[in-house]
């Protein structure tokens, strides 16, 4: 893995997804190297780089800390197009620092991780009057995961973390997403069962979009799993219906664990 530190001329980029008015990314790059990542095709990078280095921001905390003062108030995403709870975050502490920023401004905040080191800030995610988590899940299956996501906590973490921040009395929600196709009508009852028991009120859910360069990634990944490899490939080109049946069946589980249910974008 290649970490370099480098500066950044801005802090707060303006979002585009619904409900979040700023977007914060203290990291360019990404340790979890998640073979579905769609970011290469944002930011423009070479797929074959991708998962092989992180560009760190060093003076983020202090750039942010300048456009805070002037800044219109307005929720925050942390992060839109890198996890900010990646390993390196444990070393140069920079989303804890921008949040140190934040707190003081009183920003609201939407954080999204598939980490539990955003454990390790409970006390200071505490102090905000309007904060949530979300953790991302793609499948209940930690050998799945492993293959597609090889350096992100494990699944049962991944939910020990959301009851944690629940019990801690931080709002939270589940991105289950991109939904690796492997899952059936029949696992979803279970599926949202396990969820609800974190405490949770809201779920997410998003398809595996195919952006350029993602399927011939997926291909290579699940090369050695064939199994895994043609349940992706019916549900993804044959079975037309698929994800409308998966949503379905989540929204009507949703329904009998009174959890919120959404759709991503």
């Amino acid at each position: 893995m290649k970490i370099r530190q480098i500066d950044c001329k801005t802090a707060l980029s303006p979002s585009r997804l619904p409900g979040l008015d700023y977007s914060l990314n203290p990291y360019r790059g990404c340790e979890h190297n998640c073979a579905y990542c769609y970011v290469p095709n944002v930011l423009r990078i070479s797929r074959e780089n991708w998962g092989n280095f992180v560009d760190v921001k060093v003076n983020i905390p202090l750039i942010l800390s300048k456009e805070l003062k002037r800044k219109k108030p307005g929720v925050v995403a942390i992060s839109t197009v890198t996890d900010p709870y990646q390993s390196v975050e444990e070393k140069y502490k920079l989303t804890m620092h921008c949040l140190e920023q934040l707190i003081r401004y009183d920003f609201p905040i939407s954080i999204q991780t598939k980490s539990h080191l955003v454990l390790r800030d409970i006390d200071l995610i505490s102090q905000f009057s309007d904060a949530e988590v979300g953790i991302t899940v793609t499948t209940p299956n930690d050998d799945e995961s492993k293959i597609l996501e090889p350096c992100a906590s494990s699944i049962s973490n991944r939910l020990n973390t959301v009851k944690k921040l629940n019990d801690c009395g931080i709002k939270t929600f589940i991105f289950f997403g991109p939904i690796y196709p492997t899952i059936k009508i029949d696992d979803i009852q279970h599926i949202v069962k396990q969820f609800s028991e974190t405490g949770t009120t809201k779920l997410i859910v998003d398809s595996l979009h195919l952006k350029g360069g993602v399927w011939k990634n997926l291909k290579s990944n699940l090369s050695s799993h064939p199994t895994i490899f043609a349940s992706f490939q019916k549900n993804l080109f044959e079975n037309k219906d698929y994800y409308s049946a998966i949503f379905d069946e989540i929204e009507r589980q949703c329904k009998n664990y009174k959890l919120n249910f959404e759709k991503a974008f």
